[in-house]
This record gives C-alpha cells, structure tokens and sequence, in this order.
C-alpha cells in the first residue's frame, strides 16, 4: 500500500451550494469549511467528499462528454428518491434503465440513483 484514501475532490462554481447538496443525498455532515473549499463527511478523521471553487466551471455535456467518474447513490425506492434529488435541485438527464436512473448536481456532474 502507498498511501490511504483521504477524500474526493469536485471541481465546482459554489463550493457551499454544493456541498449542501451532497450532504443531504449521502446524509453527511459538513466537516471542514473555508472560503472556496468545503469537506463533508462521516467525520473530521475520516475520509470525505470536498467541493473546490474553480473560476469558469463549465459541466459536462451528458450523455456526450464523459464525466470521467460519478456517484452512485443506493436508494430503496427510485421514483420517491427522484423526488427528492429534483426537490434539492438536481435534474434528470437521458440514460438509465430499469434499476438506475441518471440526474446532474446543481454544478451539472452526473450521478445515478441505483435500486438492487
């Protein structure tokens, strides 16, 4: 082993925006915020997801541009936690099938809600 996972990092315009996003879709506490940088997380020691400010986002262009990686977020039921992602602000985008559909954060990064 070289080293140990610390977090992931999102490009972003709104680092705070953003952030409260994602801490309520993954139920994540914010654990670190400054001025154009914010961590959420389990825990301050743990590894957690930051959201950086970068000037001139532009979001890629689904389904033609790869995102190069996404979340995928486990839910119980598709089509109420679609709701929910949509009232925080997220849209859907094309793609999905019968056990995952697609949406854009408010940034415009894909990421799939996943049923099992």
């Amino acid at each position: 082993m070289i080293g140990r996972w610390h977090g992931l990092v999102i490009d972003c315009p709104q680092p705070r925006a953003l952030a409260e996003f994602y801490e309520e879709l993954l139920g994540m506490v914010r654990v670190q915020d400054d001025d154009g940088f914010v961590v959420i997380g389990d825990a301050p020691d743990r590894p957690g997801v930051a959201f950086a400010r970068v000037e001139g986002w532009v979001p890629p262009k689904w389904p033609d541009e790869s995102a190069h990686m996404h979340f995928d977020v486990r839910v119980d039921d598709l089509a109420a936690a679609g709701e929910e992602v949509l009232a925080l602000g997220a849209r859907r985008l094309a793609g999905g099938g019968e056990r995952f559909h697609v949406y854009a954060d408010p940034a415009g990064h894909p990421f799939c809600l996943v049923s099992w």
